[in-house]
């Protein structure tokens, strides 16, 4: 699916907004999806989706989708899907790639829940691969990769702190990012979990973990309107999803 935008669309909003819609009901064992978007110079989209990707069970192959973005100078990306669902015994393979040019900006969400928490399937899927790789023509801004297998958290700090809900949004971007994190920061409650740091360069990475998904979208929203504010100049937007 290739997508591109030339030039900035005035609406409501200066973003060019563009919902992704997958005409299944969801990622089957097999499906092979790729994603491809150029935004131009000086232009600026917004790309979402009416609602959260389910990935059913598979005894086969992985579903597999790659998405690659390409950021001409001064352009202007809002990546901000909603979350992923693995089902118990799906295996999913997704690769995010990024390449933001001088003066370019990027906002970028990926969330995932644990399965189908209310069925009791947290942690049960075959296999969750995902890899997220942010460069610019210096090198990498930010590479992130999350391996799980066979149903099991496996070793390591923190076990997700008993939240069935994951997000990671990085915000790449030439202005100050002082302001955005303590925004973030602010944001902790009982029921998230969520900080923000600065990269080593161009920008601002933020993870958060909550107890159920009205919590989740509760501090996305916020996380995202922080970063329109604070980075794009620009006031929350509205997607009025059902």
């Amino acid at each position: 699916m290739p997508l591109q935008v030339l030039a900035p669309i005035a609406l409501d909003d200066p973003a060019a907004i563009v919902s992704i819609l997958n005409p299944t009901g969801g990622l089957v064992g097999g499906d092979r999806l790729a994603i491809d978007v150029t935004v131009g110079a000086a232009a600026h989209a917004c790309l979402t989706t009416p609602s959260a990707t389910k990935v059913y069970r598979t005894a086969g192959d992985a579903a597999e989708q790659t998405v690659r973005l390409q950021l001409a100078p001064k352009a202007r990306l809002e990546w901000v899907p909603d979350h992923t669902i693995p089902f118990a015994g799906s295996a999913l393979r997704q690769r995010i790639e990024a390449e933001v040019a001088e003066g370019a900006t990027l906002v970028l969400l990926d969330a995932f829940a644990a399965g189908r928490v209310a069925r009791g399937e947290a942690w049960r899927f075959a296999l969750l691969d995902s890899t997220l790789s942010i460069r610019d023509a210096r090198g990498f801004i930010l590479h992130d990769r999350l391996v799980l297998r066979d149903g099991t958290l496996g070793p390591g700090l923190g076990v997700a702190q008993d939240r069935p809900y994951v997000a990671t949004l990085a915000v790449v971007t030439d202005a100050a990012v002082g302001g955005f994190i303590d925004d973030v920061a602010a944001l902790a409650a009982d029921d998230v979990d969520v900080g923000a740091a600065c990269l080593a360069r161009r920008g601002a990475l933020v993870r958060c973990l909550a107890a159920n998904a009205p919590a989740l979208a509760r501090t996305l929203d916020a996380v995202w309107a922080s970063a329109r504010r604070r980075v794009l100049g620009l006031p929350p937007l509205a997607l009025r999803k059902p």
